[in-house]
């Protein structure tokens, strides 16, 4: 398996979809050979093997059919799901949340028949993130300082932090999808930042997910009025919560290592924080930004790094892992 792939340039001048299939809803989007967002959409998931494919199939008709293009207009088709995916293969297995599970399921081939020979990538959800990012942000920089060729920069360099129900980044390096020799890359928020810690799901005690993630910041703050646990949060520390304030900064630090972490192992340039409490917008940004300060106040090395300049947010109203997905489907 290699450790890397690069992010290329399409081969033709056709469009191509990307899909990102979480357990409620499928997201897709149509690039153009420019790179631009054409079309998006959005459908219920359907769960099981035969429902992941007629959906998967169906969203690829219906982006393609809302920019007024069809089937033969597309390069390739790129696919986003949870679970443990062998890229070169084409299969996924353990999307538990799908209703896929034990033997792996041959996803590539079957959304490839669905539609009538079209090649089909298929990739880790965090990793098709990572590269929409780059994608985004690439594209959002004025033209004389975009990379020459398509919209994705082969020098860009970012790591996706996805804040949901666990803690893990997905890493572009130098315009190549990093994974790791096991697909392990950027498995973050299985570092132990403390031994007396909480015991994580992986079996180990204190890591940093069991501080810095969805899950923890709701066992910590849990809702009580109906909104999001993170929301609910942010507002209480706001109204001056003594309580709500020490664990909103809790939370802040926690995340302000990961970036630490990111940054003082592979140096990107961008640190994006995605994921469900990346919903919270600029409050959020701050506090991280403002825990990073913190951090470097007594460190001259820290400071030099300027951890907190390199912190953004997702972009919102844009199906990021879409784009990251059709991206790599360009290569077909």
């Amino acid at each position: 398996m290699a450790a890397a792939q690069q992010i290329g340039t399409p081969s033709s001048g056709l469009c191509s979809v990307g899909l990102d299939i979480g357990g409620t809803k499928i997201l897709g989007a149509l690039l153009g050979p420019d790179g631009e967002v054409l079309a998006t959409v959005r459908l219920p998931t359907v769960r099981g093997a035969e429902g992941i494919v007629a959906g998967a199939a169906q969203a690829v008709r219906e982006v393609v059919a809302q920019a007024g293009r069809t089937l033969d207009d597309v390069a390739g088709v790129g696919l986003g799901i949870p679970g443990i995916v062998d890229h070169a293969a084409g299969t996924v297995r353990h999307a538990v949340n799908l209703g896929v599970d034990g033997a792996e399921l041959p996803l590539a081939d079957l959304l490839s028949v669905a539609l009538g020979g079209l090649p089909v990538v298929v990739e880790n959800d965090l990793n098709v993130a990572a590269v929409g990012a780059a994608h985004i942000l690439e594209r959002s920089k004025p033209d004389r300082d975009r990379a020459a060729g398509s919209g994705v920069a082969p020098s860009e360099d970012l790591a996706f932090v996805a804040l949901g129900t666990g803690l893990a980044a997905g890493l572009v390096l130098e315009g190549h999808l990093r994974r790791g020799v096991s697909g392990a890359a950027g498995e973050i928020g299985h570092v132990p930042v403390d031994p007396a810690g909480p015991e994580c799901p992986c079996g180990q005690r204190g890591c940093l997910e069991t501080i810095a993630s969805g899950t923890a910041l709701a066992a910590a703050w849990p809702a009580r009025h109906g909104k999001p646990a993170p929301v609910e949060l942010f507002e209480a520390a706001a109204a001056g919560d003594a309580d709500a304030v020490a664990v909103k900064a809790r939370f802040a630090e926690a995340v302000a290592s990961a970036v630490r972490l990111l940054v003082l192992t592979v140096d990107v340039r961008h640190v994006v924080l995605g994921g469900g409490v990346s919903h919270l917008g600029e409050p959020l940004l701050e506090a991280v930004q403002e825990a990073l300060r913190e951090q470097a106040k007594s460190s001259p090395f820290l400071t030099s790094l300027a951890l907190h300049e390199r912190v953004v947010l997702a972009p919102q109203g844009v199906p990021v892992a879409a784009v990251g997905a059709a991206v790599l489907g360009r290569r077909g």
